[in-house]
């Protein structure tokens, strides 16, 4: 496979979508000899998809199309050279990849042809095997349905573990600690801002533009932050550097 799951599409600072991460990025779509990619937009609320579209065209120089011009959205999943996943509101992203039947066919693509998949914040969420660890408000009446699982744990986009002076409300590790206590066998990653994992083939890799670790948050365990993967190969059946 190749993923490449973003905690955020900008750091502060960035001009450029996706500019922390371009250098990854681009050495895939060369390696895989990419030109044009899907956008699946549909996270997207209050912002227009065709600008998002444009924006990636900008920084990553290769042709974009919003599937929401598309009338058959599976058949350009089976055609497409490159998947990209916008972030924004999680539960509106899920439940339209279910309710347009995209699912499978974004399954079958990156599993069976090895399709580029790249996608951030409410992107890198619906890579995972539900949406239960999304930051989003389930702004529509919808169950939690699964996701895409294309990596077998859950992550945690935008993770900050820093305490606001006044905040009463729970904390971020406090909220993921929930998590854990009610699915006590699973495991949450925790991605700070500028941050990626990136599986290529069999080898998953992690990237952070800050040169700041990940979590990792497990029932019962102490949390851990780790600055390579190795932490996480017991996890993922993927070999972890």
């Amino acid at each position: 496979m190749e993923l490449i799951l973003l905690s955020n599409g900008k750091t502060s600072g960035d001009e450029e979508l996706l500019g922390y991460a371009k250098k990854q990025i681009l050495a895939v779509l060369e390696r895989r000899k990419v030109a044009k990619a899907i956008l699946i937009p549909y996270a997207l609320i209050r912002s227009d998809y065709d600008a998002r579209a444009r924006d990636l065209e900008s920084s990553l120089g290769i042709s974009v199309t919003s599937i929401h011009h598309v009338d058959k959205p599976a058949e350009a999943i089976a055609q497409a050279e490159c998947i990209i996943v916008s972030g924004g509101n999680t539960w509106m992203l899920n439940q339209m990849l279910h309710e347009k039947d995209l699912i499978v066919p974004i399954q079958r693509a990156v599993r069976e042809r090895e399709v580029p998949y790249i996608g951030w914040s409410a992107g890198c969420n619906v890579a995972c095997p539900s949406i239960r660890t999304t930051n989003d408000m389930p702004v529509r009446s919808s169950v939690v349905l699964p996701s895409l699982g294309l990596f077998p744990v859950q992550i945690n986009p935008h993770y900050i573990d820093a305490h606001l002076s006044g905040h009463m409300g729970e904390t971020r590790d406090e909220r993921i600690a929930e998590f854990c206590a009610v699915n006590q066998t699973e495991s949450v990653v925790a991605l700070r801002e500028g941050s990626l994992l990136q599986i290529s083939g069999t080898k998953l890799r992690y990237y952070s533009a800050k040169d700041q670790g990940f979590k990792i948050f497990r029932h019962g365990q102490e949390t851990t932050e780790h600055l390579d993967t190795a932490a996480l190969s017991e996890l993922v059946p993927f070999t972890c550097c």
